[in-house]
């Protein structure tokens, strides 16, 4: 198991790139952060994105990478936290738009757009487990939102054209919404690696200068891998 728990850590440090160095750092500082009421680690996973069918929009596939937080109410009982620093959200299979460049308008008519939206989420949830392993978990989660771009995609004559546009101003700064879902803890111990689901429902309207209503939402499927075993035991049935 601690083999396995290498790798995957080795995967979401490529994957969250050197700017993240909050995991880095998470990492080294693992075991102190980790108590015995206090499960510390890091999660991430595979997320689809939807604007809820706006501009009849297709789901987007994100990878996502975070930190998080376990706090001990009860013996089964807590409060899940932390952050998720690299995660996207938005949609593709999107027609185009006209900008103010008929030469370019001309090129990409045909283009499909996606649009990507960075944003760090910050969950917080009550989790339940039953029997140490089955995780259920509800609650809020607000979003800080950092860049956009929007991305031209045309395919033309056996190759493939893309343009890439910055559009961050033409998105609502803050995000915020529901999040809940369930999972299941690999081993019967109090801190464990985890698997589950999550499904976030925004309900701020995130797209400005547009009659339509746009929601962030996400199915995301993570893996929870604790960091440091502090002082905590192996829990019972």
């Amino acid at each position: 198991m601690d083999r396995l728990k290498i790798l995957f850590l080795l995967f979401f440090l490529l994957l969250s790139g050197t700017s993240n160095a909050q995991i880095i750092i998470a990492l080294l500082f693992g075991d102190a952060l980790n108590t015995e009421k206090i499960e510390f680690g890091v999660t991430g996973g595979l997320n689809r994105s939807n604007f809820n069918e706006y501009n009849d929009s297709e789901g987007l596939n994100n990878f996502n990478v975070g930190l998080y937080f376990h706090l001990m109410l009860s013996e089964n009982s807590f409060i899940s936290t932390g952050a998720l620093l690299k995660s996207n959200v938005g949609a593709t299979g999107m027609p185009t738009y006209t900008t103010d460049d008929a030469g370019f308008d001309a090129l990409f008519r045909e283009a499909t757009l996606t649009t990507k939206v960075n944003v760090i989420y910050l969950p917080v949830m009550f989790q339940q487990r039953i029997r140490n392993r089955i995780v259920l978990e509800g609650g809020v989660q607000p979003g800080i939102r950092t860049r956009v771009f929007d991305y031209f995609d045309l395919e033309s004559n056996g190759g493939n054209l893309e343009f890439t546009k910055n559009v961050s101003n033409d998105f609502t700064r803050l995000d915020f919404g529901f999040v809940g879902g369930m999972g299941y803890k690999l081993k019967n111990d109090l801190k464990s690696m985890s698997v589950g689901i999550l499904y976030y429902q925004g309900i701020v309207d995130v797209k400005k200068n547009t009659d339509a209503i746009v929601n962030n939402s996400s199915l995301n499927i993570y893996l929870r891998i604790p960091i440091g075993s502090g002082s905590a035991k192996p829990a019972k049935d």
